[in-house]
């Protein structure tokens, strides 16, 4: 298991770019001026011990060596003893609506990022809670397995778009059948699900079916609403700019609405509430006030406990070709004229 302790210092590997646009520059405006004092003939006959590789050479060392530098800045640690710790806590799933809809501007900066958001500053909240992830549209698709592993639930939520499930609706009644499948522990008393939608059900019929079987197996629900009951038109973007608003088959302009009738009757019928998710502040706080009522229960985890610095490994290594970037001169030495490395020796 690896650890990276800055990884702010990543930011420095835009000088290796520069470097290399500043070595192509100079290495122009040097021939430029070569051309306008002799031709090439001449110039070899002037300066006969004058390598043409080794300012390349010379170049590669001192690139890598600032490589080697900056991940020695960033700190790799590397885990070396695996060891079975014992938490408490509840089972959360989060099942976060993907569909088209989601794309609508009436929240900031829209309902699907808002969305990512809340479910982030709540996993923020917790402390030795077991999460997965399920996205859905018009299917249901498991997104991260039930985990402590917070670093990597956040980074599925983030990878998380509208564009992930080719089949378009909002099937809330499949994502809540796939969370009762996520619940691996049978002792577990509280097995919790949050919905995070705009209420658009494509399947109303069959989804208080799948919250009744999912009460059954010991699963309480909770709905978090994004957008507002006016609605907003779907944006089509490409590369970020607006290309056109989406359309029915009639041509007009598709409104989506917050549809909080259909969440609120989820959450009353699978022994939850629902939460408005306009305010991320008061949403998250009234969720983890909830989740603090919950009995925990006792489960064992592995996590990596001991992590020791790789720093000096990469430091070390920096130095030394720093180093040896010195003493590499641009003019041929004998002993790699012999070995003829760049290939320079002179047809005589």
């Amino acid at each position: 298991m690896v650890q990276l302790d800055e990884k702010i210092y990543f930011y420095l590997f835009i000088i290796i770019p520069v470097i290399v646009v500043l070595f192509l520059l100079v290495l122009v405006w040097k021939k430029r001026t070569q051309k306008k004092f002799a031709n090439t003939e001449l110039l070899k006959r002037l300066t006969p011990n004058r390598s043409t590789n080794k300012s390349t050479l010379k170049l590669i060392i001192l690139i890598l060596g600032l490589a080697l530098l900056i991940i020695g800045l960033v700190n790799p640690k590397i885990g070396t003893k695996l060891e079975t710790v014992k938490r408490e806590g509840v089972d959360i799933v989060f099942a976060v609506d993907v569909s088209k809809s989601m794309l609508a501007e009436d929240i900031a900066p829209n309902r699907i990022e808002k969305a990512k958001r809340l479910v982030s500053e709540i996993i923020n909240q917790l402390a030795s809670d077991r999460i997965g992830i399920i996205a859905y549209a018009g299917q249901a698709y498991p997104q991260l397995p039930i985990t402590t592993d917070y670093g990597a639930a956040k980074m599925f939520l983030q990878s998380m778009n509208t564009d992930m499930l080719s089949s378009q609706g909002t099937a809330i009644d499949q994502a809540i059948e796939l969370a009762t499948t996520y619940y691996d522990d049978a002792d577990q008393t509280n097995r919790v699900l949050f919905i995070i939608s705009d209420g658009e059900d494509h399947s109303e019929g069959s989804t208080l079916d799948a919250v009744e079987d999912a009460v059954d197996e010991g699963l309480i629900i909770y709905t978090i609403g994004v957008g507002k009951e006016k609605g907003a038109p779907i944006p089509i973007k490409r590369n970020g700019i607006l290309e056109s608003l989406k359309k029915d088959n009639q041509g007009e302009t598709v409104i989506t609405k917050l549809n909080e009738s259909v969440l609120v009757d989820i959450a009353s019928e699978g022994k939850g509430e629902y939460i408005d998710g306009s305010n991320t502040d008061t949403a998250v706080k009234f969720i983890k006030e909830e989740l603090l009522k919950m009995d925990k229960k006792e489960f064992e985890a592995k996590q990596f406990a001991e992590y020791k610095d790789q720093f000096q490994w990469f430091i070390g290594a920096a130095l030394l070709l720093l180093f040896l970037d010195i003493f590499i001169l641009d003019r041929k030495t004998r002993w790699l004229k012999k070995l003829n490395l760049f290939n320079e020796k002179r047809n005589e």
